[in-house]
């Protein structure tokens, strides 16, 4: 039975120092903002976690981060993160960088339960040290194992009072993955309509994979503001 949650403090305080987190968004796009900030308002420490980038220096998983919360991501890009950066090179954090696509695959594969798949992507670079290679029809692919989480925190446009999520255009990004790939799944969503009023056909996150649903106001900020120069005149 799903939970319908009131305060986003009550959302995550079953997250404990330690706990392994997916977290969705690409950028600032579709992160489930509010159930970060809660997270940085609990004060919870040492957390891994997996997201495609690790947020701005003030916003999103940015927060966490100076807040010396996070011990460890994993992540397909680092830029646009200064203190995300500084960290790395000071060696205050681990940091483990895959091309986005692994990445996507590895919580993919979690989800489905998967325990590892090969790829071609990294054969010859550092990310293949230490890792299985095997030869498929005279290529040469790396053994990746999936990835899970103790709790996934996303966010999506619409949802029923039964779980099913509905994502808004490029938001939707690693959202339906890390649904499915984490064994708590705490949902945040701009409203939540009557169980029925969406069609099955356009459910992206069926609600079997979510524990935890929550309404919360986004401020959807702009990660990088981009106008043509005419419209200051």
């Amino acid at each position: 039975m799903i939970q319908i949650l009131e305060t986003f403090e009550e959302a995550v305080q079953d997250i404990p120092d330690g706990a392994t987190l997916m977290v969705g968004g690409f950028g600032l796009v579709g992160i489930p903002e509010n159930l970060i900030l809660a997270l940085v308002n609990k004060g919870v420490k040492r957390l891994t976690v997996i997201s495609n980038n690790c947020g701005v220096d003030d916003w999103g998983l940015g927060l966490l981060l100076r807040n010396k919360q996070i011990k460890k991501v994993i992540a397909s890009y680092v830029g646009e993160n200064k203190e995300f950066e500084r960290q790395i090179l000071a060696g205050e954090i681990e940091m483990e960088l895959l091309p986005q696509g692994t990445l996507a695959e590895k919580i993919r594969a979690g989800g489905a339960g998967i325990p590892a798949f090969y790829t071609p992507a990294g054969v010859g670079t550092l990310i293949a040290e230490g890792k299985e290679t095997r030869i498929f029809n005279g290529k040469a692919y790396l053994l990746e194992e999936a990835l899970t989480a103790d709790f996934s925190l996303i966010r999506a446009a619409k949802a029923d009072g039964v779980g099913n999520l509905v994502y808004n255009k490029t938001a939707r990004n690693f959202n339906p993955m890390m649904a499915a790939a984490g064994r708590v799944t705490i949902a945040e969503t701009e409203q939540i309509v009557q169980t029925g009023a969406i069609d099955p056909e356009h459910i992206h996150t069926p609600g079997i994979f979510v524990q935890k649903l929550i309404v919360g106001e986004q401020q959807k900020r702009i990660e990088k503001l981009t106008i043509h120069s005419e419209s200051l005149n």
